[in-house]
């Protein structure tokens, strides 16, 4: 299974960026997908997750800015960050919880992440 996280780039601030994250290879099911991000010198941060049927979460810094959404047939999530600030600067990273075969346990898997850089 792999996740290719796509979409980063520099964008001035109040600017918008969509990410991107397709899952790939022997899925048998996806449950929960997210997006972490982290910062330089700060700690990975979660922050957005929607689970297999559309529940949603965001950090209380991303929300009403940020939207998380997912194409269960594409295996595929999106991130639509709007608003950005300089403090969304950071190396996203997109996770699915995913189950590659029946009655085996799903796990976690790690895309290999994507670089926003908002600028003033």
């Amino acid at each position: 299974v792999q996740l290719q996280a796509s979409g980063g780039g520099l964008v001035q601030a109040g600017g918008s960026l969509r990410l991107s994250c397709a899952a790939s290879g022997s899925i048998f099911g996806i449950n929960g997908m997210g997006w972490y991000r982290q910062a330089p010198g700060k700690q990975r941060e979660l922050v957005a997750s929607i689970t297999s049927g559309g529940s949603t979460n965001y950090a209380a810094s991303v929300k009403g800015r940020f939207t998380i959404s997912r194409d269960n047939a594409k295996n595929t999530m999106y991130l639509q960050m709007n608003s950005l600030t300089l403090e969304d600067t950071a190396v996203y990273f997109c996770y699915g919880f995913i189950s590659i075969q029946r009655g085996v346990p799903p796990a976690d898997y790690w895309g290999q992440g994507t670089l926003v850089t908002v600028s003033s």
